[in-house]
């Protein structure tokens, strides 16, 4: 009785498990939908911003800053929770992979999320760590933050490039330059006869429209990646789910078999005392006279 109750009661705790986690898993779900319409937005926005500088820049390519010369800064945009299978490791190889690759200089980190912060535990080329979002509420606390942190790293290292490495599609990380900007516009071809009519020296005019487009930009970033961190945690889960189910089918085969196991020494139990008593003649005796 005792193996069997003990199975039992392993059964409940794995049905309390699987019913957290598959609420987690809906609250997930519900959150990749919420984003997806953000990310439709913002996307537009940073598409609007990327054509204006196109159309600019095809007439004053000029003022596009020359080389950066200060340090590399490198934004690494982590999960704030778990559950969501190697969504950091694969971030720090792909940043791993990208410092190979440009080998100048010596880079610097802004890591964001709690669980990316573990992974990156006394690595001394982090410079500021940042909570991550867990709620698409959270995303804009989340990027006034990062601006803060770039403005004064610029500040006391020199301005120069800033990339972001984050989940940016389904076949995963990217590495995004953000800092200098509209590099690949300078040499576009004019799609008008007359430049765009300014109320800015150009200069000045580029200055605005990158803070525009940086903060654009990071707001696109945090949307996809918030996305695709809940769509793998919901793979996640939905695996963590079956093998639970799995694990309860199992116990429940377990808790059956000693059940029948119980039947049959109850059964032999009765059978046991049914042979005792018939075999016992003061039994016989007590069981009165016979006519």
């Amino acid at each position: 009785m005792s193996r069997r109750r003990n199975v039992e009661r392993r059964r409940q705790s794995l049905a309390e498990i699987r019913e957290i986690m598959n609420s987690m898993k809906t609250l997930a779900y519900m959150e990749t939908r919420k984003l997806s319409r953000f990310l439709d937005a913002q996307t537009a926005v940073e598409r609007s911003i990327k054509e204006v500088a196109a159309d600019f820049l095809s007439f004053h390519g000029d003022v596009l800053p020359q080389a950066q010369t200060g340090t590399p800064l490198y934004l690494v945009i982590g999960s704030e929770r778990g559950f969501c299978g190697d969504f950091n490791h694969a971030l720090l190889e792909k940043q791993q992979s990208a410092l190979r690759e440009r080998s100048s200089g010596s880079p610097a980190l802004i890591a964001v999320g709690h669980k990316l912060h573990t992974l990156l535990e006394g690595d001394a080329r982090v410079v500021a760590w940042i909570d991550g979002a867990s709620v698409v509420e959270e995303v804009a606390g989340v990027l006034n933050q990062l601006a803060n942190e770039i403005v004064s790293f610029q500040t006391r290292h020199g301005a120069g490039e800033v990339f972001c490495v984050y989940h940016g599609s389904e076949d995963g990380v990217v590495v995004k330059p953000l800092l200098p900007p509209f590099a690949e516009f300078p040499g576009t071809p004019q799609h008008h006869s007359v430049p765009p009519l300014l109320h800015l020296p150009p200069a000045a005019f580029l200055i605005e429209l990158t803070d525009q487009y940086l903060f654009a930009a990071l707001h696109a970033i945090l949307y996809t990646s918030l996305m695709l961190e809940n769509r793998h945690r919901v793979t996640h889960l939905e695996g963590a789910v079956k093998h639970l189910d799995d694990q309860s089918a199992e116990l429940a085969r377990q808790s059956n078999a000693l059940r029948q196991e119980e039947i049959i020494e109850e059964i032999e139990v009765i059978l046991l005392s049914a042979a005792s008593t018939d075999g016992d003649p003061r039994q016989r005796d007590d069981a009165g006279p016979t006519y």
